[in-house]
C-alpha cells in the first residue's frame, strides 16, 4: 500500500512539472465542462475532464491490480 501511494505522488509530481504542456492539448477545457461568466463574476466547474480523469485512474489502477 506504502508503495502504492508514493507512486501515486511521483505521477502527481511528474504531471505538476508538465501542466504547461498538458495545457496546451485542452484538457480542462473539453465540451461538457460547465463555464458561467456574468459581469465580474465567472464559475468554471470542468465536469467532463473530472469525469474522464476519474476513468482513466481507474482504468490504470485496474491494470496494476491485475
Amino acid at each position: 500500500m506504502s508503495r502504492l501511494l508514493i507512486i501515486i505522488g511521483v505521477v502527481l509530481v511528474i504531471l505538476g512539472l508538465l501542466w504547461p504542456w498538458i495545457a496546451r492539448l485542452g484538457l480542462g477545457r473539453l465540451p461538457g465542462d460547465i463555464v458561467v461568466r456574468h459581469g465580474n463574476l465567472s464559475f468554471y466547474f470542468p465536469i467532463f475532464t473530472c469525469i474522464l480523469v476519474s476513468v482513466v485512474v481507474s482504468l490504470i489502477l485496474w491494470l496494476i491490480n491485475r
